[in-house]
């Protein structure tokens, strides 16, 4: 047996070929073992199987392994590496083709599951038999889709097959919350979230991981204000809008979340949905204890969940309602916060069928009424002899003046 030989694999190669940026590279060693790493100064990390940072550069070196499923879930598996499993062995255990070509040292691409031809025809397949065994590459699947759905790429029929049957087969339920959550997390920050939202409900994972949001597919809503009329397809364009106006995966989620309510309307109301607000408050507080959303990420989703309807009546609020509802938001002393959360009023707002650039003056409007607000204040004359809880009346009542001057 020779010499151990180092491989440039996965994500790196397929990002080299697409010809965009390398964010981190990973490589295989074949033909070693952890002693022989440890011996050659790298440091191992990880419990389960072994890898390795490279004493200079960090990057990750893992021992070439093979994987056999034991249990369900992805807890479930039983690791083989030892210095005789191949390269073509790794590269086989892979979630998608794509994914799956490495680089030789020499410059050499090792492509035994046709990623090079899936990349040019813009595919995302499965590798092989073992992708039903990990429900969390259904998740990888649409967070891959986010990220290169605008280069052309789609999902093979075949695949979306495996993604359904591993649905029906009950596969999916055996996700945790923190996993759902790190890949939502993730799939927010890509260029296109709603093909992450499209897919999964697409498969029938959505229902399982996300029932608040699947629910609002095949609810109307009154034509004159969403054209588009299907709930669900409104969040769709939502997401997409979100996307259009920021980067920032916080905001993106309240505009995801904004309409749970929605999906528990009497049917006899559709396609009103009078009370929808509240309702979506209390829901989004169920999903975000059920994935232990974190609490910036929650707090944002909540105001745009409550404040969404009234925000986009902000043309016709009286100055007194405009107040009240900066002080709902806290927006006095969480101005940046604010602004973040009339992101996600545009998004909502833009994210119905043919509105996608649509003027929103609601959100400046709402925004010179928060400045005069702030700009706003009391000086020590002002506060002379008055007791604590009249400095706040006064200051509101000020507030209020300003906020008539505005037009």
């Amino acid at each position: 047996h020779g010499e151990m030989e180092v491989y440039l694999v996965g994500g790196a190669v397929r990002d080299e070929l697409l010809g965009r940026a390398v964010r981190e590279r990973d490589w295989v060693v074949v033909g070693s073992t952890p002693q022989a790493m440890l011996d050659a100064g790298y440091r191992q990390v990880g419990r389960d199987f072994p890898v390795f940072l490279h004493p200079e550069t960090n990057e990750e070196y893992a021992l070439a392994r093979t994987e056999r499923k034991t249990g369900r879930g992805y807890h479930g598996f039983e690791l083989r590496f030892s210095p005789d499993v191949t390269l073509e062995d790794d590269l086989r255990r892979r979630d998608l083709t794509i994914n799956a070509i490495a680089r030789a040292p020499d410059g050499r691409l090792i492509d035994p599951c046709g990623g090079q031809r899936d990349l040019e025809a813009r595919r995302l397949r499965h590798v092989s038999e073992a992708f039903n065994e990990d429900p969390v590459r259904i998740l990888r699947v649409a967070r891959f889709l986010a990220r290169f759905q605008p280069l052309g790429f789609s999902v093979a029929a075949e695949t979306l097959v495996r993604m359904r049957a591993m649905v029906a087969s009950g596969e999916v339920d055996a996700l945790v919350a923190e996993r759902v959550w790190q890949e939502t997390d993730r799939a927010l920050a890509e260029p296109a979230p709603d093909a992450w939202l499209r897919l999964l409900h697409d498969c029938g994972a959505l229902a399982r991981i996300y029932p608040e949001l699947d629910a609002l597919y095949g609810v109307p809503q009154p034509e004159k204000w969403h054209p588009e009329i299907d709930t669900g397809l409104h969040i769709e364009l939502v997401l997409q809008a979100a996307a259009d106006l920021t980067s920032e995966p916080r905001i993106r989620f309240a505009a995801l979340m904004h309409d749970l309510g929605k999906g528990r309307t009497p049917r006899s109301q559709w396609p009103t949905h009078h009370g929808h607000e509240e309702r979506g408050v209390e829901m989004l507080r169920e999903v975000a204890t059920r994935l232990r959303v974190p609490g910036d990420y929650r707090e944002l989703a909540e105001l745009a969940a409550r404040w969404h309807g009234l925000a986009n009546r902000a043309m016709e609020l009286r100055p007194r309602t405009l107040l009240e509802l900066l002080e709902a938001c806290d927006a006095m002393r969480r101005p940046d916060r604010f602004r973040e959360l009339l992101l996600a009023f545009e998004a909502d707002y833009r994210g119905r069928g043919g509105w996608r650039l649509r003027p929103y003056p609601q959100a400046e409007r709402l925004g010179r009424a928060l400045a005069v607000a702030l700009a706003t204040t009391l000086d020590d004359a002002d506060r002379e002899g008055l007791p604590g809880d009249q400095i706040g009346v006064l200051l509101r009542r000020r507030r209020l003046a300003a906020l008539r001057q505005l037009n």
